[in-house]
């Protein structure tokens, strides 16, 4: 038997190995408190990506030496500043509890504590500001709720699908108690609501208003808020076609400039009947049911009805059609990656900037004590901003109203196309054409991009600063581009003739190629940051993360990656459509910040919708635009020095080049090592990286580009004939 002594040393060695870093969900709890992305953290720790991070922070690996110091001093730190919201749960506890949600409930859940909000917004505005509790105050305990209806399992069906089952998962983050059946769920007719990971939930609702509190009271869904300031996601419904008939909605929307239903129909009556409110968009393809807050709880249920093309198949291919089990799939990674749907993937997008800048942050008022809510340093504030007559349009009420006739910003997207008589019989006689893509192009050009944060101020004269984000007035006519090459100035390519208006980065290209600049003209704005990172980095891990499942890593090689990318799209189809909809968020938020008044019996000089959000900010996507331009004819230019090759034609994030084989290996720049070389087109999965387009024969672009069409929309096409139709 052994002695007191060989046990106390026992205990010693196992007191030795304790983890000396909290557990991996709090280390992204703390960083995330502090308002810290991943890649900001990496940088700081002088790690080479932000990988090492995501691997701490989901318990793959941890730090080692004077990594682990300087990891556990910031931790430390964050810790006595950022103490949790609640009594945290112990490792083995937070272990036992995910694998008791796994089982998927046979308990109904706590009743989530949500954020009070004074009344609800209309979809895409911003939440009036409202009071707010002490950051640091402990939440109060959810109160014991009575036993749950059971879930499916109980009711004679198995707990997942039992018609097709998700062919691959992805990895569950660490389960919020207060949401323990994830974000979302979607419904069928027999009341069976298919959440993540295969949890199925018996849902007995007949009515659109039992529905909605069945969510509230016992479906435990939603999601916890994305920064300390913000606000949780309200949990998700979706409706198939048959539950949503089982509601008394009809198959199809007959209002089809509104999409909404009619203020007499039944199921509108019987919601504002048991004083449930919509918001101004009505009960359409995403419909959003709510109550004024009662004391700290908040209650708001999102509604996605699929037959009324909730998911756009462009956005989310193929998933009306897929099995509620696996449209569960889809949007559960989607929320876990992205954030839970608030809409169409562009509002989503939008969302995810103001969900991850949220406008307002806890405050103590200095003379009476309390918690208030004030400006958050880094966000775009609570009010709609006009923006500076060139960056607006004729028809806003700040432009029309004012007289101006100055011009407009025109930072929009290539489409260009080479004159046919400046092709060499050399090219015409290279076999093929190749459209090579650049990877999510607006991603990469949101990254570390300083835009404007207050309002813009007129200058005569001033002296062209690269750092200042604003519009210019300025003659670039004076700049000499080879005419094989696009202008970098205009999106049609085309030289410019004289005075113009131009975003802050499209003057610095200019300067950067050696020429003099003077201004005429500036609006500009004295606050300044990079609103559009934590947005970017979300995003970015999105995207190189789904395409890893699909198997396109970034430590391919370069053929290798392109036999990845010609078979990713067939490895999953819950995953191509996730990766459409991260694509469709990117493009779409920024396409966002830029709305134009919507339907034909608009006037200008009246205002609209979209122009009334905090959001909406014509300035910033045209910086996103101007950087994503720049970047191209940058690259262009590179390749030119570096194979003497000029492109076809441009279109956004493609671009066509000759070549004499049928690979772009066959005209990539390479060093005689074999790595690419730095400056031109490179090959890769991540943002701002090219992959292939399209092949076809040179020829055939010749004869697109002789008709007057761009072939860089064509070269995708399996048999790319052009249809003189379009």
């Amino acid at each position: 038997m052994a002695s007191e002594e060989e046990l106390f040393a026992s205990i010693d060695a196992l007191l030795d190995e304790e983890p000396q870093l909290p557990p991996p969900a709090e280390r992204a709890r703390l960083r995330e408190a502090a308002g810290i992305t991943q890649a900001r953290l990496a940088q700081a720790l002088k790690l080479k990506s932000t990988q090492s991070i995501k691997n701490w922070e989901n318990g793959r690996s941890e730090p080692t030496g004077a990594r682990l110091a300087a990891y556990q001093r910031l931790l430390e730190g964050w810790a006595k500043k950022y103490p949790p919201q609640s009594q945290p749960i112990p490792t083995g506890q937070w272990a036992s509890q995910q694998k008791q949600v796994a089982l998927a409930g046979t308990a109904k859940p706590m009743t989530p504590e949500r954020t009070a909000t004074p009344a609800e917004p209309t979809e895409g505005q911003q939440r009036p500001a409202g009071p707010v509790e002490a950051p640091a105050a402990p939440a109060a305990p959810a109160a014991p709720a009575r036993p749950a209806r059971p879930a499916a399992a109980a009711a004679g069906r198995p707990a997942t699908s039992s018609r097709r089952p998700a062919a691959k998962r992805a990895a569950a983050p660490a389960v919020d108690p207060r949401f323990p059946h994830g974000p979302l769920a979607v419904l069928d007719a027999d009341g069976s609501a298919y959440g993540v990971d295969g949890i199925v939930l018996d849902c007995p609702a007949t009515t659109v208003v039992e529905l909605v509190e069945w969510t509230l009271r016992e479906a435990g869904l939603g999601a916890p808020k994305l920064h300390r300031n913000g606000k949780d996601s309200d949990p998700l419904i979706v409706l198939t076609a048959a539950a949503a008939a089982k509601f008394g909605l009809p198959e199809r929307l007959e209002d089809r400039r509104g999409l909404r239903l009619e203020e007499d129909h039944p199921v509108v009556k019987q919601i504002i009947k048991a004083k449930w409110q919509l918001t101004q968009r009505g009960f359409g393809p995403w419909a959003r049911i709510y109550r004024k807050a009662q004391g700290a709880q908040r209650q708001c249920v999102q509604l996605a009805i699929l037959p009324w093309d909730a998911l756009d198949e462009r956005s989310w291919p193929g998933v009306t059609d897929m099995e509620p089990a696996d449209i569960a799939r889809v949007l559960g990674i989607y929320a876990q990656r992205v954030a839970t749907p608030r809409g169409s993937t562009a509002v989503s997008g939008l969302e995810l900037m103001t969900a991850l800048r949220p406008p307002t942050r806890p405050v103590r008022d200095e003379e009476t004590g309390n918690w208030v809510s004030g400006p958050n340093p880094g966000s775009l504030g609570t009010e709609a901003m006009d923006p500076a007559p060139p960056e607006g349009q004729p028809e806003h009420p700040a432009v029309f109203h004012s007289g101006w006739d100055g011009g407009f910003l025109h930072e929009e997207a290539y489409n260009w196309v080479r004159p046919v008589e400046l092709l060499s019989d050399e090219e015409c006689t290279l076999p093929y054409a190749i459209g090579l893509d650049l990877n999510t192009a607006f991603l990469a050009a949101a990254a570390r991009l300083v835009v404007g944060l207050s309002a813009p101020d007129h200058f005569h004269a001033p002296k062209f600063n690269p750092k200042i984000p604003g519009s210019w007035l300025v003659d670039l006519s004076h700049v000499e581009i080879d005419p094989r090459l696009p202008s970098p100035f205009t999106p049609s390519g085309e030289h410019p003739t004289g005075p113009a208006w131009y975003q802050t980065h499209t003057v610095a290209y200019a300067q950067e190629l050696g020429y003099n600049v003077e201004i005429l003209e500036a609006y500009l704005r004295r606050e300044t940051g990079a609103y559009l990172d934590p947005w970017h980095d979300r995003l970015k891990t999105a995207y190189v993360d789904t395409l890893a499942d699909m198997g396109v890593t970034k430590d391919l090689t370069d053929p290798e990656f392109l036999g990845a990318m010609a078979r990713h799209k067939d490895v999953d189809p819950a995953l191509t459509a996730v990766l459409a909809a991260i694509k469709g968020t990117i493009k779409g938020g920024i396409g966002k910040l830029f709305e134009n008044p919507q339907g034909k019996n608009h006037k200008p000089g009246d205002p609209w919708p979209g122009m009334q959000r905090p959001t909406w900010r014509p300035d910033i996507r045209a910086a996103v635009i101007s950087k994503a331009r720049v970047n191209m004819h940058r690259k262009l230019a590179n390749m030119v020095k570096l194979t003497g090759l000029y492109p076809l034609a441009v279109l956004s994030d493609c671009v066509v080049y000759p070549s004499p084989g049928a690979s772009p290996l066959d005209f990539l720049p390479y060093a005689a090592s074999g790595k690419p070389q730095p400056g031109g087109f490179r090959l890769g999965p991540t943002p701002g990286l090219a992959k292939l387009e399209g092949v076809q024969s040179m020829m055939w672009a010749v004869d697109v580009m002789e008709k007057g069409h761009n072939p860089a929309s064509l070269i995708k096409g399996g048999n790319a004939e052009l249809d003189e139709g379009e």
